[in-house]
């Protein structure tokens, strides 16, 4: 299991903008798989606690339904739209990996922590002129790409 505290330890500067991000707005969104293998999206907040990426869910929701039946998901920021200087954007940021349960089960609700997969922060380069598009994936190292 990949924590968010691998993430700090190895790719620092990607996960403090990753964070970053997160911690603009309360509210993500999240991507489940639906029995039929098709994507669900839905509405959800997330914590970053003890070198973890926490997030619960209701008893009784389709998205917690989802989760138990394939954990496999993906978190997106919240959004903002660029300002008059596109480079000044701070950035939008993406997390995916598989929930596994913590806490007791059969308790009222459901925490999970995250086993991260993948973390994608995207960019504008300070030219304005590119997207800059930093991710990493477990064993692997901080990958940049820019698309003009």
């Amino acid at each position: 299991m990949t924590t968010w505290g691998e993430v700090e330890s190895v790719a620092p500067e990607l996960a403090a903008a990753v964070r970053a991000c997160f911690e603009r707005g309360k509210h993500k969104t999240m991507a489940t798989l639906r029995a039929d293998g098709s994507p669900r999206i839905s509405g959800t907040e997330t914590e970053f606690a003890g070198g973890e990426l926490t997030l619960g869910m209701m008893p009784g929701s389709v998205k917690l339904a989802d989760v138990r039946r394939d954990p496999r998901i993906a978190l997106h920021s919240p959004s903002v739209d660029p300002p008059e200087d596109p480079s000044a954007w701070p950035g939008e940021a993406k997390v995916a990996g598989r929930l596994v349960a913590v806490g007791q089960p059969g308790a009222e609700g459901a925490a999970f922590v995250l086993d991260v997969t993948e973390v994608v922060h995207t960019s504008i380069a300070a030219s304005g002129q590119a997207l800059v598009i930093a991710s990493w994936r477990p064993g692997g190292q901080v990958r940049r790409v820019e698309r003009a």
